[in-house]
């Protein structure tokens, strides 16, 4: 397994995070920990290059972010924009997901990551 290397300045901050997270992030959370989703183990809140994620698989190639209201903000927008670039240039995927995706259609959000998964698994 390759290290992937982030910022040591980000750790403190991921660490608050997991420490206090949205209640969106929260929810999902409990279908993505302890290995639930196929036998794939989740990291919350990590630091990878110059940002941290909220949810990431390693062996899945995978981040997943959880967007509340602050990502309609321009500055939030431009932010995500470099996260889902740096992701792809790690050869990593991104699913992005609202706060109202997550708490008012939990089954579909975990739908759609199982169905990565899947199509991963395949190859695809």
């Amino acid at each position: 397994m390759t290290k992937l290397k982030y910022n040591p300045k980000l750790k403190e901050y991921a660490r608050q995070l997991r420490n206090n997270p949205t209640y969106a992030e929260k929810t999902l959370w409990y279908s993505l920990r302890g290995k639930q989703l196929k036998g794939y183990d989740f990291d919350r809140q990590k630091p990878l290059g110059e940002f941290i994620f909220d949810f990431y698989c390693y062996k899945l190639k995978l981040v997943i972010e959880v967007d509340g209201i602050t990502h309609e903000d321009e500055d939030v927008k431009q932010n995500d924009k470099l996260k889902d670039e740096f992701i792809a240039s790690i050869s990593f995927n991104i699913l992005r997901f609202t706060d109202d995706e997550v708490l008012g259609n939990g089954n579909m959000v975990v739908r759609k990551i199982v169905e990565y998964i899947e199509k991963f698994e395949k190859g695809i």
